[in-house]
This record gives structure tokens, sequence and C-alpha cells, in this order.
């Protein structure tokens, strides 16, 4: 079989485990997805099967669309609510604070690699380190967010939309913001819309 699915990707599955699934449903190995979702994450998940798994590189978009939430007041270890907190903060915001700090991350800017991530340095990838303990430089990148929007803020959670280029972390993305409002915050859901 050759073909490209569009699936809703649940909640405590890898990028990987989905593309397994498949493969296993339709009884080949020749499957690929083009572009990771963090388990924690759900929705489009680009999939290629057969032949058109030579097209995994050319379908993974430049730019891609997320709903995310912020749980405001702690800070994991992952950036997400699936790590350990390492800190509690107080905050006291309002919604045109909250307005004004997402829109100022409009553009072209640099953003630092969560360590706990896939990317590899000296061959090595960055969770591995992060498991082990071990300090390491943080690899930075240039990322361009072309749209960012408020959906809404209730009580510890701020809902958002946003766009942005192909390798942004929205998990180093909220860590950024929430410095920005004088607090601490994690991403407790994040939902891929379009890609």
């Amino acid at each position: 079989m050759n073909g490209i699915l569009v699936v809703n990707k649940p909640q405590d599955f890898t990028s990987r485990d989905v593309v397994n699934k498949i493969g296993g449903i339709l009884k080949t190995k020749k499957v690929g997805h083009t572009g990771t979702l963090d388990p924690i994450a759900t929705g489009v998940l680009v999939i290629c099967v057969g032949n058109t798994t030579k097209l995994c590189e050319v379908l993974t978009s430049e730019y891609k669309e997320y709903i995310a939430t912020i749980k405001l007041g702690i800070k994991t270890n992952t950036l997400d609510t699936t790590g350990e907190i390492i800190e509690r903060k107080d905050f006291n915001i309002t919604e045109s604070q909250i307005k004004e700090v997402l829109s100022s991350f409009l553009g072209h800017s640099t953003q630092v690699t969560p360590i706990y991530s896939a990317v590899k340095v000296n061959g090595k990838k960055l969770y591995e380190y992060a498991r082990e303990g071990i300090e390491v430089e943080l690899p930075t990148r240039e990322i361009n967010i072309t749209n960012i929007e408020f959906i809404s803020f209730n009580n510890d959670e701020i809902v958002f939309k946003t766009t942005v280029s192909k390798g942004t972390y929205i998990r180093a993305l909220i860590d950024d913001i929430c410095k920005k409002l004088n607090t601490v915050g994690t991403m407790s859901s994040l939902i891929r819309t379009k890609q």
C-alpha cells in the first residue's frame, strides 16, 4: 500500500508508537511521519506509507499551528506537566498583560533547545544527558513566529494559538512567555491543528 494518512495523534503515544501501530495494521515496515509530536501532545500527524515515505522530508511543513495551554505557578524539569516540579511562584497578571507579552514574540528570535529533547549534542540526545544528570551547553536555534493569538485566561491557565517555524519548541516558548510575565509556568496541553 502507498499513501498519505493524516492521523489525530492521541495523548501518551509517541510519534514512533503511531508509526509502529500503522505499520502493524497495514503489515509494512515502510511507514514514516513528517514531524515529531511529544507524547503529551495531540493532533495532526502526517504519516507516509510505502513509496510515499520518500516524500516525508518534502512534506515536513516549514510552519505548524498549535493550540497550547500554560499552567501558571509551577515549572517542571521537562517544561510540561509530565515532569517533576522544580519551582513554584505566585502570579498576579491581567489579560491585557498576557496579550502584550504574547504579541512581543511575533517575528524572528533565538530559542534555547530544552534539555528534555531529542536534539543531539556530540552524538548523544539531550534527554540522555538530562537523565544522567550531566550538564551540557544547550544549543540555540533561530525560530519565526508568524501568528500568536490569545484565546483565554481562567484561574491558573492561559490558552493561546500560534503558528511557528519548523523546529520551534512550544514548551520553551511557554517558559519564555512566563519569564516575561514575571512568573513560572509549564505546558499542560498541546494540540497541533495544522501542518
